[in-house]
């Protein structure tokens, strides 16, 4: 079958849509018509060639959309069903999965750094050339063949330019307080970056019940809808020293402290906000080849820097966080929103690059 879909042929280059083949899933794939994705900045990262990835790729890991064609042996989903594409998929058996870390899954990493399906499959195909799809999805694209681990059903009624964003980046922050931090009530927090997966992180204190929440960007918008969504305080990191401030709110610095933007820099202003005993949580995705500097001496007292790879997401997270969402809990239409086509992805890419907004997406 014929479709279009974005394809990145060298890092630092426009991606070009082009139309290419997709061929019928096979056993346990389902093929997805796309309704939406969104971009998230881990997008970025192979786009500006900062990770390894073979090329050309079909980058994007948001998607959402519609079951169009299921291989032999899928039973979760039919033909008609609407659904979200998780950016992992587990296996259940690997000593990750049974260790309950299914976000972790040794089955699956391997394949999403090859840019395949499970086995090594490519259902994309450009003239004679098999292409390439990030997190064994590619969701730049009008259709997506994928494993039917990585399907999840969502009710039709729920808008899929918003439920794209449970995907990875919604996910990710508030399974970072819920899953790997467990923050508890009266928790003392301190979010830098107040981009998709901050906010995510702002929201899921809330829910947690954390005393307070320290919020810290740049942009003063971002810091107002970090307020919207639960924020108790926030920090503009371009005039204020938000570990300075952090210790004056706080008293003695935060319980947990989360880095949600990939910046060495940063990370290191967020280990230094918690207490002797506190808790830093790396969520930002940073270039492969980047390093960061703390001070040995720091961890004689007890504190801890720990990383978090999709939220440590559990069997059963994804439902309830979108049944959240239709309850009103989790208030994401309050994000301001760009909308674009696929013929303006490369417009798309450059708005998250340059902060122009909180969540992008794609329409089909």
């Amino acid at each position: 079958m014929k479709m279009r879909a974005a394809i990145l042929y060298e890092p630092n280059k426009p991606m070009l849509v082009e139309e290419v083949t997709v061929d019928d899933p096979q056993e346990h794939e389902v093929m997805v018509k796309l309704l939406a994705t969104g971009i998230c900045h881990s997008d970025l990262l192979p786009i500006k060639g900062q990770v390894p990835q073979g090329l050309p790729v079909v980058v994007g890991h948001e998607g959402a959309g519609v079951v169009e064609k299921v291989g032999p042996g899928v039973a979760s989903v039919q033909p008609g069903d609407h659904v979200i594409i998780a950016c992992i998929y587990n296996c259940g058996k690997c000593p990750s999965c049974m260790d309950g870390q299914p976000s972790l899954c040794l089955e699956s990493l391997p394949w999403h750094l090859m840019g395949s399906l499970p086995g090594g499959g490519k259902r994309l195909h450009k003239d004679q050339q098999d292409l390439n799809i990030m997190y064994s999805q590619g969701s730049f694209a009008e259709y997506a063949v994928v494993s039917d681990r990585q399907v999840f059903k969502v009710k039709p009624e729920a808008p899929p330019d918003v439920v794209c964003l449970f995907s990875c980046r919604v996910t990710t922050g508030i399974g970072a307080v819920a899953n790997r931090a467990k923050v508890r009530a009266g928790d003392r927090i301190v979010v830098y970056g107040c981009g998709m997966v901050g906010l995510s992180v702002v929201m899921g204190a809330r829910l947690c019940g954390a005393g307070q929440i320290i919020a810290v960007d740049m942009l003063d918008e971002r810091l107002k809808v970090a307020r919207e969504l639960g924020a108790t305080h926030t920090v503009n990191a371009s005039s204020e020293n938000p570990q300075v401030k952090t210790m004056e709110i706080t008293g003695r610095g935060a319980d947990y402290a989360f880095e949600c933007i990939g910046n060495q820099a940063v990370m290191m202003q967020a280990f230094g906000s918690i207490h002797a005993t506190g808790t830093c949580v790396i969520v930002g995705a940073t270039p492969a080849a980047d390093m960061v500097s703390f001070f040995p001496f720091e961890f004689l007292f007890g504190k801890t820097l720990v990383g978090c790879f999709f939220g440590n997401l559990r069997p059963g997270d994804l439902p309830s966080y979108i049944d959240l969402y239709t309850q009103g809990r989790l208030p994401l239409d309050k994000l301001t929103a760009g909308y674009y086509t696929l013929d303006q992805i490369n417009e798309a890419v450059d708005a998250v690059d340059k902060a122009k907004v909180v969540r992008a997406v794609v329409r089909f």
